[in-house]
């Protein structure tokens, strides 16, 4: 292998040899990212085909879940491909275009997630000015800066990577995990830590603060309201605040340096660690949002039992 970042290419080396083991777990990865698209384009559909909905929250919460399918798409196909291969390798620009995506869409969450929790507080806090402050062209404005604000954040971060050399091409996971492939450069670059830092700070902690001084405003309005309005705040952010308790646990487990644990955690628990976020945050978002929401279970149903009836009615005319 040369030294230069243009020709490298790298081993994913957590898949191991699970010989047959490989149909099994090809099965269970594939049931999963299928049971996600489908979970998440009901939503989306649904959202899209009732009127009812086509309001600033619903159609924030329409975009979050295109954002969980974009971010599985990066991972699971990623995943299934390997999963026969025999060599597990990959080039530079796959990892940098897969990193891309998966580092995008988690800024995107973060982003999308700070803009309900701030459609949220403009609808509790100020209702009468809500139609004005959050338009049908506003929040599709509001969509567009978060994708864009979402993407450059990863630019600015970690297009370093390219003009890296390396020495090494192991990487110990099952995906391009951009820790551990700087790790693998012939030079220890000190702005391989602040892009970090600088990515975190763009992508987690800004968005982070908006939601709670958001969700602080929030409850300094509940409490002056009545129970019924209490009632109706809980079950609009309830979902919100579980979404966001479950991205922070994501990354908690995403930043834990486990080559450290090698040891003490075994392999196949690391490795699902590692891409927890992406396991359980895709499918947790149209549940929460599809059970807890009054409307979206309402309209469901009802798009549900309009197709039977259509349906029943077809059968008896013919």
């Amino acid at each position: 292998m040369g030294n230069s970042s243009e020709t490298v290419s790298f081993v994913l080396a957590a898949y191991g040899n699970v010989g047959a083991l490989k149909y099994m777990y090809f099965s269970i990865i594939l049931f999963w990212y299928v049971s996600i698209c489908v979970a998440n384009t009901v939503l989306i559909v649904v959202i899209n085909v009732d009127r009812r909905l086509h309001e600033p929250m619903y159609i924030l919460l329409s975009n979050l879940c295109l954002n969980e399918i974009n971010a599985s798409t990066a991972l699971y196909p990623f995943l299934l491909s390997q999963m026969f291969s025999d060599s597990h390798e990959v080039t530079l620009p796959w990892c940098f275009l897969q990193m891309c995506c998966m580092y995008t869409s988690a800024s995107a969450e973060f982003c999308s997630l700070a803009a309900m929790a701030y459609d949220r507080y403009i609808s509790i806090c100020h209702p009468l000015r809500y139609n004005v402050i959050m338009n049908t062209e506003r929040v599709f404005i509001l969509i567009l800066l978060v994708w864009m604000y979402s993407f450059l954040s990863f630019i600015f971060s970690f297009s370093f990577i390219f003009s890296l050399k390396f020495c090494g091409n192991i990487v110990n996971n099952v995906y391009c995990d951009h820790k551990l492939i700087i790790r693998l450069s012939c030079s220890i670059l000190v702005h391989s830590f602040i892009s970090d830092i600088f990515f975190v700070l763009l992508s987690i902690y800004l968005p982070f603060t908006l939601i709670l001084v958001s969700y602080m405003k929030i409850l300094a309005v509940c409490r002056k309201t009545s129970t019924e309005n209490k009632q109706k705040a809980v079950t609009t952010c309830t979902p919100q605040i579980v979404s966001v308790s479950n991205l922070f646990v994501g990354c908690i487990f995403h930043s834990i340096d486990f080559s450290l644990l090698a040891a003490q955690v075994p392999g196949e628990v690391r490795v699902i660690l590692s891409i927890y976020l992406l396991i359980c945050q895709p499918m947790l978002t149209p549940f929460m949002y599809g059970f807890n929401l009054p409307k979206i279970r309402q309209s469901c149903t009802m798009l549900l039992f309009k197709r039977k009836s259509i349906s029943l009615f077809g059968k008896r005319v013919l």
